[in-house]
């Protein structure tokens, strides 16, 4: 069973930057798909981002392009978001999930094609 933990999360105004992390337990973390989702009040969890087992593939939702950067270091069984120009639209809980055996990049977002969900990190942006 791999356990994922995110953090960074916090209340930041429009414009501002954050970090998300998410740490992950066991020894197979640098051959999953990790992908980050969120989920607003009253919404459906949506994707975020998402990046291959490497990192020789990222994956970004229209909506955070240019602003979201996705990243993961496997050394530390850690992937990142780094978030800037932060908007009030953003708000949300974040989670970050890993995927066992991804299917393509068309997959990616999907939520239900991944296998572990860490407990997610609120993020408030204030206008």
């Amino acid at each position: 069973q791999v356990q994922l933990v995110e953090s960074g999360g916090g209340l930041v105004q429009a414009g501002g930057s954050l970090r998300l992390s998410c740490v992950a337990s066991g020894p197979t973390f640098s051959s999953y798909l990790m992908g980050w989702f969120r989920q607003a009040p009253g919404k459906e969890r949506e994707f975020v981002a998402a990046i291959t087992w490497n990192g020789g593939g990222t994956y970004y939702a229209d909506s955070v392009k240019g602003r979201f950067t996705i990243s993961r270091d496997n050394a530390k069984n850690t992937v990142y978001l780094q978030m800037s120009n932060l908007k009030p639209e953003d708000t949300a809980v974040y989670y970050c999930a890993a995927d066992r055996f991804p299917m393509g990049s068309a997959s990616y977002v999907n939520a239900r094609l991944y296998d572990y969900w860490g407990q997610g990190t609120q993020v408030t942006v204030s206008s």
